[in-house]
């Protein structure tokens, strides 16, 4: 009787644990099959490439929020990066960590001209002077890199130069040169394929761990697949923004599958871009990995790059 007993006990555990773990399995109520999905690929998550860019004088532009980083929370994602292409959110991510605790926020600094420029000074008071170190990334000219200023429709915009005649300024070197000492991440921007190449190799060459070939195919620092080949080479993984991937009949999914998930991250989740916009929206989501889904990617290669290997990037513990 007591042998019966215990079968009957361990009977009931093998049903409570399997109760338990088919509910993570099942959608919750009133949610389809795509947003039980998109909140699967969400949860865990990091967006590298978050803009926090405050709107234009006329309110253009607008893009994420505070209201926006709670909602990236509630969706169970795991952090954000914070981007902003005129000022350093390092800053702005410390005080967001006291609002929004148990939340990974980080923050960077783009070499734009408002931002100085190749600005040392801002690099190295980024690392060293914020309590809890926020600030991860260093992203090379943005807005202001000379391939995007002198294709732009402003004449005689202004820029900042990373390189002359096929090699790197030695202001440059010296920013990597920071990013190196204090491990930060070294992002390229918007600078011209070459020139990313470059800083690629000068960040090797310097011991940079971690690097990111900007939304790699998109605006006019588009890298070919020799090229984007070559920053993997030098140790970059190629960032593709969520938006656009499965656009043009799906030529970024494609040069994803031929580099590599494994080499691959997916940012920016935003899944309506007009007014109202909407971020991390469950169907929009579910709906995005539907579609790589039946282009063969695996759920383990959709979290590589939604979330494994972000969390390398930054330094966080695997899940």
């Amino acid at each position: 009787m007591k042998s019966i007993g215990k079968l009957w006990d361990l009977g009931i555990a093998v049903l409570a644990v399997s109760t338990i773990l088919g509910l993570f399995s099942k959608p919750l109520s009133g949610q389809s099959s795509r947003e039980a999905e998109g909140a699967r690929l969400l949860r865990g998550a990091i967006d590298m490439h978050f803009h926090m860019d405050a709107p234009v004088q006329d309110g253009s532009h607008a893009q994420a929020t505070i209201a926006t980083v709670r909602v990236a929370k509630a969706r169970g994602m795991r952090g954000l990066v914070i981007k902003n292409h005129w000022e350093s959110t390092a800053t702005l991510a410390y005080h967001l960590r006291l609002e929004i605790p148990d939340f990974n926020l980080f923050g960077g600094i783009v070499m734009n001209l408002t931002n100085g420029g190749m600005n040392q000074a801002a690099v190295e008071y980024m690392a060293t002077q914020i309590q809890g170190e926020p600030g991860k990334v260093v992203w090379m000219p943005a807005y202001d890199s000379e391939i995007e200023s002198r294709t732009s429709n402003i004449p005689n915009k202004p820029f900042v130069t990373v390189s002359r005649n096929g090699a790197l300024l030695p202001e440059t070197k010296a920013v990597i040169s920071i990013v190196a000492k204090h491990n930060l991440i070294l992002a390229s921007g918007h600078i011209a394929p070459e020139e990313a190449l470059l800083v690629f190799g000068e960040g090797r060459k310097q011991g940079v761990q971690h690097m990111i070939a900007t939304h790699a195919m998109d605006l006019a620092g588009k890298m070919n697949m020799e090229q984007m080949q070559e920053a993997l080479r030098l140790g970059a993984i190629i960032e593709f923004d969520f938006r656009n991937v499965l656009d043009e009949g799906g030529r970024r999914a494609d040069a994803i599958r031929k580099l590599g998930p494994e080499h691959c991250l997916i940012s920016e989740f935003w899944t309506k871009n007009d007014d109202p916009r909407e971020y991390g929206g469950l169907d929009g989501v579910g709906k995005f990995a539907e579609a790589m889904h039946a282009r063969g990617f695996t759920d383990h290669e959709l979290d590589l790059m939604f979330k494994q290997n972000p969390a390398q990037l930054l330094g966080l513990s695997a899940h």
